[in-house]
């Protein structure tokens, strides 16, 4: 391995030999060659910014690019060493880019005429353009397993976390790859099945202890029995697939549609465009244009990616990890509306007035061209006056007619009032190990809501055309809640003093007057969790129930077909009911249309499940350190064991057990949702203000364990150490809850019964 040469011998050298100073002429001159590049090109970037070096710019552009992810065919190494890849994907008019392709340590060895499925990243270097990072080469799709390696005089095995397997997998000593006893590891298969004796393995990765972090999704994913490997007839497909060009198509391209996704996304599946409507029977209306990328042109009834994406039903999202429902080579390139890249997609023209009520809208099966991939937070400063170099070209044609169009429908989501729950979103952030660096609160900007507005939106007549051309579909259904689970959100709401209504028709905008009457009170965040507790779990299915939540009709889901199954039907049977080729919506697949919805719904509560427990355990691995600290929190859930408080800082939840709280009884009210105290009169209700202490973290199983030091204000006993004299419950710094709290806890317990009690009868 050559060294990386120090600044100082850098410029010596470029000041010695004035005609050689591009970054492949120093690393030849220095032997550095392969990945060591990478450590070149960091010493190189700090010479830059501190103003040492001047990088020259390419002489020449490409007038169109390359997609991110692309199929490269592997050329013979140059006289360095170095490996460059022709794209085949290439169908510019240009000079043909340049790839460079980087390799990993854990990468296998490439060879001329290798194809490959790999990544790549802009560059401006003076011999290439890209530089490309190998997902895998085409064709291979070696079976992996994610497990426990113990070590043998000879290699080692590996024990299968997924109990579904018992099979264990044999390590030769050459495949260890540094592994040690009681890690968590994943492997790949080495080599063909032997007939006698364990299958030989090779270790890919090591994941360490089986607690840490990085192992935290692996886990879940495994215990879930989410499937992560794609079998090989799904990948030829998927790597058989080619681009898409105009035939049968509606011209898009000269559209100016943009994506607006997270910073960190990797793939686009919805493009937006809206200005104002020419109609001079619309006075302030707008166009809007929702595009979405045609999955189904490539994944075909039937076709085995069909099959996996249908057994999948959705894709997972986990702080590090995506578990996608469809190949790489499709959700991150061929059906992802990449910047500057044509692709085909199915998109909706929608006209609504100058209220925000739709009017009109017609479907098209067209070829589209990204103009620009955005985030959120760079369209959001845009509008706010801070405007860079990638969002000035499109502020005043783009930016602010799309949020023109917003403002409108603002106005018709405020008439029809759905569901407005306040409840802020949390985001675990990771640092390089794969290690909880923070827990952040989701951004809320206009330019979240201006999309999710738009989608809405599409969803809406996605549903409608196809409710009027009596093609059978899948419905989002969200239904009402249960007359239980509204009696229990009105007691609630009663013993904070506020109201909602009885004795009629409930409709959203009921629970919105009870949750703006909560707002900016300390029963808010209660009013909020108790209303969020009383609804129903949404699903799919092939009748039309209306969406509650929404204050919807008709909905359908229609926008992300990379992502859900669900999506992917309602595109097909627009393809059937419009007449647009042979890959709608099959007889066969309407015949199943209930079983395909019962099964995606189920896939899609199993993902919310194993994301749940990968964020407890996340949680519980970051706060593992703060044992023994003290936090604020809510009380989130009563239960016959203890109470379960999410702490303000992380929004996690933990368990107060109930006999950690004092020596005396307390009583479970399940109807009431209260513990209390038998002697004392001490209620324990929802949405209680707490202080507490952390006693213990585990990260394996993602719980954490409490002390409740104070409720409401009030100091409790320490536990079953605490002392109780006198009618008073003392703390242990010697202040006590006197008769007088303890009574008007009584009393407040005696009033929710009393209603409870009349509601029984």
């Amino acid at each position: 391995m050559a060294r990386i040469p120090t600044k100082a011998e850098i410029l010596e050298w470029i000041s010695a030999h004035p005609t050689q100073t591009s970054k492949r002429d120093i690393a030849k001159a220095f032997g550095i060659k392969g990945a060591e590049r990478i450590d070149l090109k960091r010493v190189l970037k700090e010479l830059e910014a501190e103003g040492h070096l001047e990088k020259r710019k390419r002489s020449y552009t490409d007038p169109d690019r390359l997609p991110p992810v692309s199929v490269l065919l592997v050329k013979a190494p140059d006289e360095n060493g170095d490996l460059f890849a022709q794209p085949l994907e290439w169908h510019g008019e240009g000079i043909e880019p340049i790839v460079m392709v980087i390799p990993r340590a854990s990468d296998p060895a490439l060879g001329e005429g290798d194809r490959i499925l790999a990544r790549l990243t802009v560059v401006q270097e003076e011999d290439h353009n890209y530089e490309a990072r190998l997902i895998r080469r085409i064709g291979t799709n070696p079976k992996r397993i994610l497990g426990i390696f113990r070590q043998g005089s000879e290699g080692g095995r590996i024990v299968p976390i997924d109990k579904a397997s018992s099979n264990e997998w044999q390590v030769p000593e050459a495949n260890v790859h540094g592994a040690k006893d009681g890690e968590l590891v994943e492997a790949e298969l080495a080599g063909p099945k032997a007939r006698m004796g364990l299958p030989k393995a090779r270790i890919v990765e090591r994941l360490g202890d089986p607690s840490a972090p990085k192992a935290v999704s692996l886990i879940a994913i495994h215990q879930h029995g989410i499937p992560d490997h794609f079998p090989d007839a799904v990948i030829a497909e998927a790597d058989s697939a080619k681009p898409m060009g105009l035939k049968g198509r509606e011209d898009l391209r000269d559209l100016p549609l943009i994506t607006i996704d997270p910073a960190d996304a990797r793939d686009h599946d919805d493009a937006c465009f809206a200005h104002a409507d020419e109609d001079p029977k619309n006075p302030g209306g707008h166009v809007i244009w929702v595009a979405i990328a045609d999955v189904a042109a490539y994944v075909t009834p039937g076709s085995a990616l069909d099959r996996e994406a249908r057994k999948r039903g959705n894709s997972s999202y986990f702080p590090d990890r995506v578990v996608p429902m469809l190949p790489d080579r499709l959700s991150g390139d061929l059906c992802s509306l990449h910047e500057g890249v044509p692709r085909p997609c199915l998109a909706v023209r929608l006209q609504i007035d100058a209220e925000g009520h739709k009017i009109g809208h017609r479907f098209v099966r067209g070829l589209m061209k990204s103009q620009a991939s955005l985030h959120y937070g760079e369209v959001q400063e845009a509008m706010d006056g801070k405007i860079t170099e990638r969002t000035e070209p499109f502020l005043e044609d783009v930016i602010k007619p799309l949020y023109a169009a917003y403002e409108a429908l603002k106005a018709a989501r405020a008439a029809r009032q759905p569901l407005d729950l306040d409840l802020p979103e949390r985001k675990i952030v990771l640092d390089d190990k794969g290690k909880v660096a923070s827990v952040n609160f989701r951004d809320r900007l206009d330019a979240h809501r201006l999309i999710e507005e738009f989608m809405v939106l599409a969803n809406v007549a996605a549903a409608e055309t196809l409710i009027k051309k009596r093609q059978p579909l899948l419905f989002r259904v969200h239904e009402e809640p249960s007359q239980d689970k509204l009696d229990a959100l009105r007691d609630t709401a009663q013993a904070a003093g506020l109201n909602l209504a009885k004795g009629q028709v409930l409709q959203t905008r009921h629970l919105n007057a009870l949750l703006n009457a909560a707002a900016g009170t300390d029963d808010a965040e209660l009013i909020n969790i108790s209303t969020l507790r009383s609804m129903q779990q949404a699903y799919y299915y092939p009748e039309n129930f209306g969406h509650f939540g929404l204050a919807l009709r008709n909905y359908a889901h229609f926008t992300s077909p990379i992502r859900r199954y669900a999506d992917l039907i309602v595109h097909r049977a627009l393809i059937t009911a419009h007449g647009w080729g042979k890959d709608g919506l099959s007889a066969d697949e309407i015949e199943r249309l209930e079983d395909t919805a019962t099964h995606i719904s189920a896939t899609e509560r199993r993902s919310m499940l194993a994301e749940r427990d990968t964020t407890d355990r996340y949680l519980a691995s970051y706060l593992a350190e703060r044992v023994g600290n003290e936090f604020s929190g809510r009380i989130s859930g009563i239960a016959r064991f203890g109470a379960f408080v999410k702490l303000d800082e992380t929004g996690a939840d933990g368990l107060v057990p109930v006999r950690s709280i004092g020596q005396e009884y307390f009583h479970f009210d399940a109807q009431a949702g209260t513990l209390m105290g038998s002697d004392t009169g001490l209620l324990i209700t929802i949405g209680q203000r707490v202080t507490v202490r952390l006693t213990e973290a585990a990260p394996v199983t993602g719980g954490l364990e409490l002390e409740l030091l104070a409720l409401e204000g009030a100091d409790l006993p320490k536990g079953r150490g605490g002392s109780r004299k006198g009618g008073r419950r003392r703390s242990p710094a010697g202040r006590t809850m006197t008769r007088s709290k303890a009574a008007k806890s009584k009393t407040k317990a005696d009033k929710i019964k009393r209603k409870v009690t009349r509601k029984r009868k």
